[in-house]
């Protein structure tokens, strides 16, 4: 409830707010030197109407979160009635409403209040800044791999064929969850004291990664998709099972209070990331956790065509956890994939034996055959021999993908009948390469288990990335987009 006549020194401030750019934060500043307490009313969805482009409860969130701000709260009526009742000292608006008409200065001479301009509004727009980088894809600069295409057979009608049929394939997913928290920062220019560089926050969004935006895009692409992994005991693990939800995935997310959920901070500028913050524990969980872990990936397993390994190297699949998993899945005759993303020099894709399907990089590769000297295809070969992988897809950032796949249609690792192929990046400009791997996996895997080849796996397993990195931000991949770049659209 607003309470009304509030104290005499105190400062209003309304508006929409569906981002507080840099405008509204020197707009915000300046009202806060004019007097002791600032009020901000933020307008509701109805009053504000088609300005309202970020739903009202969360523009009030991000306004409460500003330190200049003392006090927030949503309003649903004319300012005029709202300022008849609050009766603040002032009233303070953008320096280009100085010349328009002002109702507020009418009640404000009824009881003496004072309205004053500020500077800074006019020359940014909330929804510029909104759309930019999290809710634009540039899907332009993806091109189909025809070449590779037309080696292997592969038409677009297949295909599309091949991934209407994801939604009869069931997924379970373990690994690290990781949330990804993109601070968007205006530059300020570089400090007097040292020689460091200077920025302000303006907006933060957060989103599902890691291990949980593979079983994301498995639900996003079609799938029934399960979800298994060890979090913290906070409000990252309360965010990150209410956006597994909200993407349809069932997760299980298991408790640890030794730990907190991974959070990973990347703080941007002009669409380049200036610094990146990891808030996270890398020990193995607890053999009481492993048990957990396992009762329920077991359980899992009996429902599941297809188990993916998506690890991250911090702490939630310990060895002997994982040849348990790998040991019931094999005797369920489940497929399996893995992807074990290396930190520094910690990693090793190797340790996921006999695998259906693996996907390193190139990097990640090396480290785990100690080999930085042969070319790719040795290099793929060494590792299929050392992991008895069936299929490797290898990353090659922005050279695309090498494929080192079983041609024997018994798969049988010891036939010695191994075809090698290339697919180049499919998005000539990416805009954020953070998830790519992650959405090539998943959509490799479900083409793998729906019956499609390794070449089939291969292709569309990179649109897919392609897809991921032409917007920023973990999003999960949607059938859908996929259907466009294949050039059909399908409901």
């Amino acid at each position: 409830m607003i309470k009304s006549k509030i104290s005499p020194r105190t400062v209003f401030v309304s508006g929409n707010f569906n981002v507080l750019h840099p405008g509204h934060l020197r707009l915000l500043r300046f009202a806060k030197e004019c007097g002791d307490r600032l009020v901000v009313a933020v307008h509701s969805d109805r009053i504000a109407a088609n300005a309202a482009h970020v739903p009202e409860q969360y523009r009030l969130e991000m306004v409460k979160a500003n330190s200049w701000v003392d006090e927030a709260f949503i309003i649903d009526e004319p300012i005029t009635k709202v300022l008849q009742r609050l009766q603040p000292a002032i009233v303070v608006k953008g320096k280009e409403h100085e010349t328009q008409f002002n109702p507020e200065s009418t009640v404000l001479q009824t009881y003496g209040g004072r309205l004053l301009f500020g500077s800074g509004e006019a020359t940014f727009s909330s929804l510029d800044l909104i759309r930019n980088e999290f809710t634009q894809t540039n899907l332009q600069t993806i091109h189909l791999p025809q070449e590779f295409m037309a080696r292997h057979g592969l038409t677009q009608a297949d295909m599309v064929r091949r991934v209407e049929k994801f939604s009869n394939v069931r997924v379970c997913v373990v690994g690290d969850l990781i949330i990804d928290e993109y601070i968007t920062c205006q530059p300020l220019g570089m400090s007097q004291e040292d020689p460091t560089i200077v920025v302000t926050p303006i907006d933060s969004t957060r989103f599902v990664g890691g291990a949980g935006i593979v079983a994301a895009h498995a639900a996003g692409l079609g799938a029934q998709a399960q979800f298994v992994s060890v979090t913290g005991v906070d409000s990252i693990q309360s965010f990150a099972q209410e956006e597994l939800t909200s993407y349809g995935v069932k997760a299980h997310l298991i408790s640890d209070d030794s730990r907190p959920t991974t959070l990973k901070q990347r703080f941007r500028s002009k669409g380049k990331t200036l610094l990146r913050v990891s808030h996270l524990h890398q020990g193995s969980i607890s053999t009481q956790l492993q048990s957990k872990v396992l009762d329920r990936v077991v359980a899992a397993l009996n429902k599941t065509d297809v188990l993916v390994f998506s690890d991250f190297n911090y702490g939630c699949l310990p060895q002997p956890l994982v040849d348990q998993i790998i040991h019931h899945a094999q005797k369920l005759g489940v497929m399996i994939a893995a992807d074990s993303q290396s930190s520094s020099q910690v990693g090793d894709i190797s340790r996921f034996q006999s695998m259906d399907l693996i996907t390193p990089t190139e990097r990640e590769a090396r480290l785990s055959t100690r080999n930085h000297e042969d070319g790719l295809v040795v290099l793929a070969e060494q590792l299929r021999q050392q992991a008895y992988a069936r299929n490797i897809l290898l990353k090659l950032g922005s050279e695309g993908l090498l494929i080192h796949a079983d041609a024997d249609s018994n798969h049988s690792s010891d036939a010695g009948n191994w075809l090698t192929d290339r697919v180049p990046a499919l998005n000539s400009s990416p805009k954020d390469v953070a998830g790519a791997g992650d959405s090539l996996l998943i959509a490799s895997a479900l083409t793998l288990v729906a019956g499609g080849t390794i070449w089939e796996s291969a292709c569309l397993g990179s649109l897919a990335a392609a897809i991921q990195v032409g917007r920023v931000g973990n999003s999960p991949v949607q059938r859908q987009e996929l259907f466009l770049e294949l050039g059909s659209i399908v409901n």
